[in-house]
């Protein structure tokens, strides 16, 4: 059987548009249109890493460059329009998708129980009880509040001691909710105190099939196209048999179909996707083409494979990469230009000189780096130094390298 067939070029077009970086970069960043433009994308992830920006606010900053981190504070703590839990990483969420949450708590508490007891320290589940009452008693607690006498082992930033984990356990569970961070150390309140009943109520909940249901549906028309396992993983909450028993069901009804996709090197992928989408409205409408730096872990790029396969883009992060083993750099930013991925940046905000430094570029393979190009990413340096927090911008010496063929080991 012949199947329909998408071509790189459109299929590239529709992925940027279902991630809002179809749209011309531009437009309000704040309350309700910050909002908006979460929902849209599902979630952003939170990472601590600072050398240009955080993640979460490079990710916003990217669509909306009059975006600043008062914003998503604003939104998260003050107007209470977000929640922080779990899809694959740490994320943002808007707080109207909170109960499909509830499977992925349950789960969590089953599964998490277990793992905790042998990885993070015997005896945490002594502590919820105290963990609760000083919350209550209190108000909302960060880790350095809680288990202060409690000994900690020498397994580094992640060896709990028993009061914290079960802070992070009560809140993956349900029982405790983060209201906010500060320093980026979490807070946390009680559920029961700052989230409307009808969110977490035992006798609201969702069934398991429901939230499946949503799951899968929200991950296919956040990605345009994607495998069962792709879908699967878009949340991380339904597994990749369920995902793939949902395709199945939904090809049966005819509320999907299977396309092929044409990757970055014409080979061909069979992917699910609504009917029609060979003439959805982005195929047809190139790509804006302003230069922007995203951030390693842009939801466009979260999915390695993916990004190679769309855009021939092969990237890894080396944070955990020993210094004389890297490739690149320590954290090297990703540079779209209209539906290409033209290159990669290694650079940093020094605050205390007020510079961001630009250590090194290396253009992607059959990308020339011309004036105009240059052109283009001092604009958007001159843009980006305002999220950053300086006002300068300096060239290291030799900062233009050569393209590498870069092939992930």
């Amino acid at each position: 059987m012949t199947l329909p067939r998408l071509s790189n070029t459109a299929a590239r077009r529709i992925f940027l548009d279902r991630h809002a970086l179809l749209d011309p970069p531009q437009g309000s960043a704040s309350g309700t249109d910050l909002l908006a433009l979460i929902e849209r994308l599902g979630f952003v992830q939170l990472d601590s890493i600072n050398t240009l920006a955080r993640a979460h606010d490079l990710i916003l900053f990217a669509r909306r460059p009059r975006y600043r981190p008062d914003d998503l504070k604003v939104l998260y703590e003050r107007d209470s329009k977000l929640f922080e839990h779990w899809t694959h990483d740490a994320a943002v969420i808007p707080l109207s998708f909170y109960p499909h949450w509830h499977m992925r708590r349950t789960r969590d508490a089953a599964k998490l129980r277990g793992q905790w007891r042998n990885w993070r320290r015997d005896g945490f589940e002594e502590q919820f009880q105290t963990v609760l009452d000083h919350i209550r008693d209190h108000g909302p607690c960060g880790t350095s509040d809680v288990g202060k006498n409690e000994k900690r082992g020498s397994g580094g930033w992640w060896d709990w001691n028993p009061s914290k984990t079960a802070l992070e356990y009560l809140w993956r569970s349900g029982a405790l909710h983060v209201v906010g961070r500060e320093k980026f150390q979490k807070r946390y309140d009680l559920t029961e105190r700052v989230v409307e009943p009808h969110l977490w109520a035992p006798n609201t909940a969702l069934s398991d099939a429901q939230t499946i249901d949503w799951c899968c549906n929200g991950a296919l028309d956040r990605l345009g196209f994607a495998t069962s396992g792709e879908i699967a993983a878009f949340w991380a909450h339904a597994t990749s048999a369920e995902a793939k028993a949902w395709c199945t069901e939904e090809l049966a009804k005819g509320r999907i179909e299977e396309i092929e996709v044409t990757g970055a090197d014409g080979t061909q992928k069979r992917c699910f996707a609504r009917p029609g989408l060979l003439d959805d409205k982005a195929a047809d409408c190139p790509a804006p083409r302003r230069l922007r730096v995203l951030s390693p872990f842009d939801p466009a790029l979260r999915d390695r494979k993916r990004a190679s396969f769309l855009f021939g883009f092969e990237y890894r992060i080396e944070v955990f990469v020993p210094a004389a083993k890297r490739i690149f750099g320590y954290y090297v930013f990703p540079l779209l230009q209209g539906q290409q991925l033209v290159g990669r940046v290694d650079m940093k905000a020094f605050r205390a000189e007020d510079t961001l430094r630009i250590r090194a570029l290396w253009p992607e393979p059959g990308i020339a780096w011309g004036k105009g190009r240059q052109q283009a990413l001092e604009a958007e340096l001159d843009r980006i130094i305002r999220l950053a927090g300086v006002s300068k911008i300096e060239f290291e010496d030799g900062w233009l390298r050569p393209s590498i063929d870069y092939k992930p080991g």
